[in-house]
C-alpha cells in the first residue's frame, strides 16, 4: 500500500473533510475529500478547499426536514406560550423566554434557520429541539422517566407541575438563621434575605419559642409555586451532634407544616426537600464527604450578572450593590446560609431544565 500516513483536516465553515495523502519521496502532498473521494487538492492550495461535489448550502437547517416537518416545528415555535415551550427538551427557562422575545420583536419565525439569530441557540441545539418537537415521546413505548437530576428531591412531583412553576423559594436554615432565595424560572433573583434568631438552642427545646421564631421568618418569605428546603446531612453516629440534629429537624418539620398548609385541601405537595450533598456535587463544592463554602461562586455569579450578556443568574441592579457588600471580606455576617439558598435554587432549575 502506497499510503504512508493519514491525517484528517477539518476546514471550519466548509462541508468537506480532507485527508492528507503522503507517498514515499513525494515532495508535493495532496488532500482529498473523504466524503466524495474525488476532490483532490495540493497542500499548497488550501485557500480553495471548496469541494465541487457538495452544495455549500447543505448546512441549512430547513433542508434537513420535509415541508410538513418544517411547518409543524414552526407552528409550535410561533404559537406556543413560554410555559409550553419550557416543556420541550433543551428549551430551559432562558431559551423559551428568548424565543418569545424574538417573536415579539421580529414577528413569527419564517424559517428554522432564523433560530440561529436567537440568543443561546446553536446549530446542534436547534436540531435537537426540532427532533424533540417532532417526536415528543422519544423512543416508542418509552415511559416518561423521572428527571434524573430531580432524583435528589423528595417527594416526587409531576413533571408538568414543576415545568409550569413560575417561581420557587429556596430555603436553608442553620443554628441561628433561616435564609431564602426567591428565584423565577429565568433564574432572576426576586428576593434574597435571611432571618436571624438568638433564641434557638437556649436551654430546653420549647415548642412555643420555635413556633414564634419560625412563624416570624415564614411571614417574611415570599409566596411561590414551590418551597425547596435543604435536607441537612448530619451523621446519626455522632452522639454529640444530637442537639444540633434535633434543632434542624424541628425547624424542618415546622417549615413543612407552616409552608405546606394547603396540602390537606389540594392534595399536592408544595414543600420539597433537596439533598445538600447533591447541590454541592452539582457545583463541585465537595471535598470528600464534606461540602465547602459557596461564597466565592456566588460572588462570581454576581460579577457575571453585570459583565456577561447572558449570565447564569440575573440579579436586580438596585439590590446588587447591597448583596455584594454583604459578602465582602471582613463582614461579620458571612451569609453562608444565603449563599447556600441561592445555589440550591440554581441547582433545582438546572436539574429540572437540563434533564427535561
Amino acid at each position: 500500500m502506497l499510503l504512508k500516513g493519514l491525517s484528517r483536516l477539518l476546514i471550519r465553515g466548509r462541508q468537506c473533510v480532507f485527508q492528507q495523502l503522503s507517498r514515499p519521496n513525494m515532495l508535493r502532498q495532496q488532500r482529498f475529500c473523504v466524503c466524495c473521494k474525488e476532490g483532490r487538492y495540493a497542500a499548497t492550495d488550501l485557500h480553495r478547499l471548496d469541494c465541487p461535489h457538495h452544495d455549500p448550502g447543505g448546512d441549512d437547517i430547513d433542508e434537513q426536514y420535509t415541508p410538513q416537518q418544517r411547518a409543524a416545528v414552526l407552528r409550535v415555535l410561533n404559537t406556543a406560550s413560554r410555559e409550553e415551550l419550557a416543556g420541550i427538551k433543551l428549551l430551559r427557562g432562558r431559551k423559551s423566554a428568548n424565543i418569545v422575545e424574538y417573536r415579539e420583536e421580529h414577528g413569527p419565525f419564517t424559517h428554522l434557520q432564523c433560530l440561529l439569530e436567537v440568543p443561546l441557540f446553536k446549530h446542534k441545539t436547534i436540531t435537537k429541539v426540532c427532533r424533540s418537537i417532532l417526536n415528543p415521546c422519544g423512543e416508542p413505548g418509552r415511559r416518561d422517566k423521572k428527571l434524573q437530576g430531580l432524583k435528589f428531591i423528595k417527594p416526587d412531583v409531576e413533571r408538568r407541575r414543576l415545568l409550569a412553576a413560575e417561581s420557587i423559594v429556596s430555603i436553608v436554615f442553620g443554628i441561628r438563621k433561616i435564609a431564602w432565595a426567591h428565584v423565577d424560572r429565568n433564574l432572576t433573583v426576586l428576593d434574597w434575605n435571611q432571618e436571624t434568631s438568638h433564641r434557638y438552642m437556649k436551654g430546653a427545646y420549647l415548642p412555643s419559642i420555635y413556633l414564634e421564631e419560625i412563624s416570624s421568618a415564614v411571614s417574611k418569605i415570599p409566596k411561590a409555586d414551590f418551597f425547596i428546603l435543604e435536607k441537612p446531612s448530619i451523621s446519626t453516629q455522632s452522639t454529640h451532634l444530637f442537639p444540633v440534629t434535633l434543632h434542624l429537624r424541628t425547624i424542618e418539620a415546622m417549615l413543612h407544616g407552616l409552608l405546606g398548609g394547603s396540602f390537606l385541601e389540594e392534595g399536592q405537595h408544595r414543600v420539597l426537600s433537596v439533598v445538600r450533598s447533591a447541590v454541592g456535587k452539582h457545583f463541585e463544592l465537595m471535598v470528600g464527604e464534606s461540602r465547602t463554602s459557596g461564597r466565592e461562586l456566588v460572588q462570581q455569579l454576581m460579577i457575571d450578572s453585570v459583565t456577561q450578556e447572558h449570565p447564569r443568574v440575573l440579579f436586580p441592579r438596585d439590590a446588587l450593590a447591597r448583596y455584594r457588600r454583604l459578602f465582602q471580606k471582613g463582614n461579620a455576617d458571612r451569609g453562608e446560609e444565603m449563599c447556600d439558598a441561592l445555589l440550591q435554587a440554581v441547582a433545582f432549575y438546572e436539574f429540572l431544565f437540563n434533564n427535561s
